[in-house]
């Protein structure tokens, strides 16, 4: 187990004692990602399932973010998963076997106004992923994208938060009077995801992507009929510009 603070682990390794490692970890830094997998191996002699779950969370239009704020989601989001991703690989193919859980986001599937940078960071894990599952699976190892929808955790809270312009107030003010926003449904209980992702790590066929909540799957449907009508209407144009 890793965070930026080891007191946040301090209830796990009280309670696993030996069977738990907590270390300090920036995953933005490639270097010591390497490093704390090899601590992990030394520790326990094999990796069974490595989950990327640290990563940050950013509200804001695309013209309002400022570059700091961008680059730092993209180092925690994207940076922090390949780094990880890196380090354990090698372990991964002396074993012949291992499954990477990258937790990717349902807006990694499609996005809304004001989420527009934190679903590229998860779009960009996304076309990672996919491409390493294809790359790895004669290897033994597997992955899988964790697609969670809205969930109650302080996760709006702990985000970075724009600076607001006044031209995306309106848009901004209908966005969220929208009721599927404040339904009573409509952010699911995190307490119950532990014995999805329990069953994913336990099943010797897990798949590429699985969603977490109810509300992800409708969504993508709407949008890849979107997407597919769309390509489909201009599909001439799109034969044309082959040249062939």
């Amino acid at each position: 187990m890793t965070s930026r603070n080891r007191n946040g682990l301090t209830e796990l390794t009280e309670k696993y004692g030996g069977k738990a490692l907590s270390l300090e970890l920036d995953i933005t830094d490639r270097a010591a990602c390497f490093d704390a997998m090899a601590r992990a191996k030394a520790a326990f002699g094999n990796i069974d399932v490595v989950i990327n779950n640290a990563g940050t969370g950013v509200f804001g239009t695309v013209e309002e973010l400022s570059e700091a704020e961008v680059r730092n989601l993209m180092d925690a989001n994207f940076f922090g998963t390949l780094w990880i991703t890196q380090a354990a690989l090698p372990i991964l193919r002396e074993q012949g076997n291992g499954h990477i859980l990258q937790l990717s986001s349902a807006m990694g599937i499609y996005t809304f106004p004001t989420l527009g940078l934190y679903s590229a960071s998860k779009f960009a894990v996304e076309g990672l992923s996919e491409a390493l599952s294809l790359e790895i699976r004669d290897m033994g190892i597997r992955v899988t994208l964790v697609e969670p929808n809205g969930f109650a955790t302080d996760f709006g809270a702990s985000s970075i938060q724009s600076q607001h312009i006044a031209a995306y107030d309106s848009m901004r003010t209908q966005l969220y009077a929208d009721p599927n926003m404040t339904a009573s449904d409509a952010y699911g209980d995190p307490n119950a995801t532990s014995e999805a992702i329990l069953k994913l790590v336990d099943t010797p066929n897990p798949p590429l992507r699985l969603f977490l909540g109810k509300k992800a799957l409708p969504l993508a449907r709407s949008a890849y009929e979107q997407r597919l009508k769309s390509w489909e209407d201009w599909k001439e144009v799109s034969n044309k510009a082959h040249g062939l």
